[in-house]
């Protein structure tokens, strides 16, 4: 009950409170991309300076297409360092890659219900808020989640939905029900993310797409495995790739991945793919995510690393990264300083309709022993459809 409890109170804080993020910005705002004023903090500066020259690097372990054109750089210009980045195509893999020790990352980008699993992992840094005066930025309705009650471990990134993204021209039909993908006759990608894959799965199935019960996993499995005969691979986070690619013509992604590509095609008449592609969220439901950025154990710059954070949390920065990724921001002052696209904001890709929020639910930390159950179940799976 608890848990049932707490999966609500997060959906309803996300379904109420999120909307609002676009509601106080005019439809006349003009979004703006300026170099930030923020600075590194003089601390950290004199910090980096004192190590030699080359331990003066960054590391940031995060996912493909994820940031601003000058994210990284611009920060590693700010505090005098090398900002390099390594790439993961699932949480799974990033958190098997910790737990074999942290090779020499300062910041990763997990999902968050995944917070709770590093925690009791010990495989995270507690952050530290007072070196982070931009956290004031965050959406109340995105402060203290429930996977992160006291943000003791983590400050929000971005979030988004994972749905369907489908090639129009192949598809020959508008997609509005998960049927449509289970039925397709072509080629078809699911994402390597196996609790929002379970997790759709349990809520077609009319049960908590958060349970602990054995059965009820096994039967999403035995679901997706009957509806899984068109799934021609399971994507790291690249489907949208694929699809662009012809490999498959419909897909199970994120949100901004889908759009960024839908977007290329408009902006890129050489491409002859305008209006080509769409992403829609079946009137079943899906999944809503919201990603974190967090300090791994044995970070070798713990400063660094905090001052991260709070560079990523600043207006500019924030807007730059969101207007580039197509993904929702969780930082209210962009919004209210008129920095983010306003056709974003208006986009029910990024920004669901009041309709959409209520068919949407959240993937909740389950707790080990379950979580082993969802694996152990989604290795099945992928052995029964020959992935």
């Amino acid at each position: 009950m608890l848990r049932k409890l707490l999966f609500l109170l997060c959906l309803g804080a996300l379904v109420m409170g999120v909307p609002a993020l676009a509601q106080d910005a005019t439809a006349e705002a003009t979004a703006a991309s300026a170099p930030t004023t923020w600075t590194c903090p003089a601390d950290v500066v004199a910090k980096v300076q004192a190590l030699p020259e080359d331990q003066r690097v960054f590391n940031w372990f995060t996912w493909t297409t994820y940031e601003g054109p000058n994210t990284l750089s611009d920060f590693g210009k700010l505090c005098g360092v090398t900002a390099k980045e390594d790439f993961y195509g699932s949480n799974e893999d990033m958190i098997a890659k910790l737990r074999q020790g942290n090779p020499g990352y300062d910041v990763i980008v997990p999902t968050g219900n995944y917070i709770p699993i590093m925690v009791r992992g010990d495989l995270l840094e507690k952050i530290d808020l007072t070196k982070i005066p931009n956290f004031a930025n965050v959406s109340k309705a995105l402060q203290a989640p429930v996977y992160d009650a006291k943000n003791e471990y983590s400050v929000p990134y971005q979030w988004g939905t994972i749905a369907i993204g489908y090639n129009k021209q192949a598809v020959g039909h508008e997609v509005t029900s998960w049927d449509d993908m289970w039925n397709f006759k072509g080629n078809v990608a699911w994402t390597e993310d196996p609790r929002s894959m379970f997790g759709i799965a349990l809520n077609l199935l009319g049960k908590d797409p958060n349970t602990t019960n054995v059965d009820d996993i096994n039967a999403a499995r035995d679901f997706l495995a009957d509806h899984g005969s068109n799934v021609r691979t399971i994507a790291q986070d690249d489907g949208q790739e694929k699809l662009v690619s012809g490999e498959v013509d419909m897909v199970v992604e994120y949100s901004g991945d889908i759009l960024q590509k839908m977007i290329e095609c408009d902006d890129k008449p050489e491409l002859n793919c305008k209006d080509k592609y769409n992403y829609v969220v079946p009137k079943e439901g899906s999944v809503r995510w919201v990603d974190n950025l967090a300090i791994p154990k044995d970070a070798p710059h713990p400063e660094l690393a905090n001052a991260f954070l709070d560079y990523i949390l600043d207006a500019q920065v924030g807007a730059d990264i969101s207007n580039t990724t197509e993904y929702a921001t969780p930082n209210q002052k962009a919004i209210d300083d008129k920095l983010i696209n306003p056709a974003d904001l208006t986009n029910p890709i990024i920004y669901p309709t009041d309709e959409v929020n209520k068919t949407l639910f959240v993937i909740a930390d389950v707790g080990d022993e379950a979580t082993k159950s969802y694996n152990d179940a989604w290795t099945e799976l992928k052995t029964l459809l020959g992935q």
